[in-house]
C-alpha cells in the first residue's frame, strides 16, 4: 500500500515563514513613511486653505491679522494640532505644528510651515528671503513642492 503525503512538511513551512518575514522587514518603514507623507500632507492642505484669505487680507488692510480665526475656520486636523500666524506683512509665516501623540514618531509636536515675504503673492516650504526657518520636518517627509 501506498503512504500518501498529506499536508505539509516542516521545512516547507519554515521557508515560507522565512519568505513573510523578509517581506515584512521590508514593508514595515516604507509603510510608515508612507503614513507620516500623508500625515505631514494635511499639514499641507490646512496651511493652504490660509493662503488665499490671507492674501486677501493683506491686500485689503495691510497688516497681518491679530489671530488665524479672522481668516480661516479650519485650525487643527487629525494630526495637526494647530495652525497660527507669525511675523508682520509683508513676511507672513503660516505654521501647522502636529500633534504629540498619534502621529509618525519622526512627526511628533514638529512643524510644518509656509512662509510669504510679498504680502502673499508668492509662497515657500520653510526659509526663504530672509524669513526664519519654520520646518523642523525632515525634507523625506515633505511634499515635493516643498523640495
Amino acid at each position: 500500500m501506498k503512504n500518501l503525503q498529506n499536508g505539509f512538511t516542516l521545512i516547507e513551512l519554515m521557508i515560507v515563514v522565512a519568505i513573510i518575514g523578509i517581506l515584512a522587514a521590508v514593508a514595515i518603514p516604507s509603510y510608515q513613511d508612507y503614513t507620516a507623507r500623508a500625515q505631514v500632507t494635511e499639514a499641507m492642505s490646512l496651511s493652504s486653505g490660509v493662503k488665499t484669505p490671507l492674501a486677501e487680507w493683506l491686500a485689503d488692510k495691510g497688516y497681518t491679522p491679530g489671530d488665524i480665526t479672522s481668516v480661516t475656520s479650519s485650525t487643527a486636523g487629525k494630526y495637526v494640532a494647530s495652525i497660527s500666524l507669525a511675523g508682520t506683512a509683508p513676511t507672513v509665516t503660516v505654521a501647522a505644528t502636529m500633534k504629540a501623540t498619534g502621529v509618525n514618531i519622526n512627526l511628533s509636536s514638529s512643524v510644518f510651515g509656509l512662509v510669504t515675504v510679498d504680502n502673499g503673492n508668492t509662497w515657500a516650504c520653510g526659509e526663504t528671503g530672509g524669513a526664519v526657518t519654520v520646518n523642523t520636518i525632515s525634507t523625506t517627509y515633505l511634499p515635493g513642492a516643498c523640495k
